[in-house]
């Protein structure tokens, strides 16, 4: 019997919708208005960059989490930049919070997205259990010559706390 080439077509797609999703960050989808549909946890003022850094996570995940219950797959955990205010003399202005005064738009979105299986794709020495990375610019477009690999080696390290950074420590001050 010949090879149809309809049947071949037919079998490549079962085969890959059976499979996990491919490692990268194309799978994670733009967080579109997270500045106003997330819960902002944490302001960081970066002295090194001029920078303020925003870190969001998605509100269903937030309930999750707060009520005692792991991160679930579906989390977005988004740190997003924005330049610092400048004096005259190029340095950040200081609002009356004590904090940078933050001005313009966001100028780079990091995405950390928790996906079920999303760690089989990964290899074993970059695996942080199913969370994948991604960074975007403003316009919601991937970072095209954007490099994961630290992401994956820096957060390989916060296994006990599911990989997250501020998130958790957020969680631990929250009494959680």
């Amino acid at each position: 019997m010949r090879n149809h080439p309809m049947r071949t077509i037919v079998a490549a797609a079962l085969v890959a919708m059976a499979l996990p999703a491919a490692a990268g960050p194309e799978r994670i989808t733009w967080p579109a208005g997270f500045a106003e549909d997330y819960v902002l946890y944490l302001q960081v003022d970066r002295h090194d960059r001029n920078r303020v850094r925003f870190m969001y996570v998605n509100p269903e995940a937030d309930a999750q989490a707060r009520g005692g219950e792991a991160l679930p797959d579906g989390t977005v955990l988004i740190m997003a930049d924005r330049d610092a205010q400048l004096d005259s003399d190029g340095n950040p202005v200081i609002g009356p919070d004590g904090r940078f005064v933050a001005t313009g738009d966001f100028t780079n979105i990091f995405v950390m997205e928790k996906g079920a299986g999303w760690g089989e794709g990964q290899p074993a020495d970059m695996r942080n259990g199913d969370w994948d990375y991604a960074w975007f610019q403003p316009d919601g477009q991937l970072k095209p010559d954007a490099q994961y690999g630290g992401c994956f080696s820096c957060h390989a390290y916060r296994d006990e706390r599911d990989f997250t950074f501020t998130y958790a420590k957020f969680l631990i001050d929250q009494g959680r």
